[in-house]
């Protein structure tokens, strides 16, 4: 009997503490379901998405390998990607291809169109850099062809205000060599040679450099 006594007094104490806390307990619980609940749904709904998002893109490569193809469907297979997948790499990929099918088509502002949704879709810390930056320097040398020079330095300033690689460096140089910016394109252009591995690009750079009078 005492054995039985003394096993109940241990659970007196955890006792004590949940009718204390209870609350607390609940609402910690209540919250640990919520984000396991949330999580769940979450993955199932971005795996949905991937597989709603890749059987829009395989149409959408369909469409381009036509040799007479429809423009205005592939218009709205891009765009419906855009409105309803926006985050999927589906997207950021279609968003490209269509922008390079609308530049060789000499559709430039379409193309421009498409590189500024890939920027606002890959921009920000959980981005896509490596697409950002492509839809950035396309979308530049386009509006450079424009004679657009301030935009197309808006555009990748991002990048080579800071060290970046060397071709953002030389495209920044030849858009400031346009504005008579000949000092400030000097610095972009050796910082370009620095970066470049093979001769080939060195002595461009060089010749350009050149050209500067300075």
């Amino acid at each position: 009997m005492n054995n039985v006594y003394e096993n109940n007094m241990r659970f007196v104490p955890l006792l004590k503490f949940l009718d204390k806390y209870k609350k607390s307990i609940i609402f910690i619980l209540s919250l640990v379901l919520v984000a396991a609940t949330y999580f769940v749904i979450s993955n199932q709904i971005s795996k949905q998405n991937h597989e709603n998002a890749a059987k829009i893109y395989k149409n959408l490569l369909l469409e381009i390998e036509l040799e007479d193809q429809d423009i205005e469907k592939i218009n709205d297979l891009v765009q419906n990607l855009l409105t309803d997948y926006g985050k999927t790499g589906y997207t950021q990929v279609a968003l490209l291809k269509k922008a390079s099918l609308d530049a060789n088509n000499k559709n430039f502002s379409s193309a421009l169109k498409n590189y500024y949704d890939l920027i606002s879709i890959t921009d920000g810390f959980n981005g896509n850099k490596i697409f950002n930056k492509l839809a950035r320097v396309n979308a530049a040398r386009i509006h450079i062809s424009n004679q657009e020079y301030d935009k197309a330095l808006n555009l990748i300033e991002k990048y080579s205000s800071s060290s970046t690689n060397a071709y953002i460096h030389e495209l920044t140089g030849d858009i400031l060599v346009k504005k008579n910016k000949n000092e400030l394109a000097l610095a972009q252009y050796e910082l370009a040679s620095d970066k470049y591995s093979d001769e080939a690009s060195k002595s461009i750079i060089s010749m350009k450099i050149a050209n500067l009078g300075i």
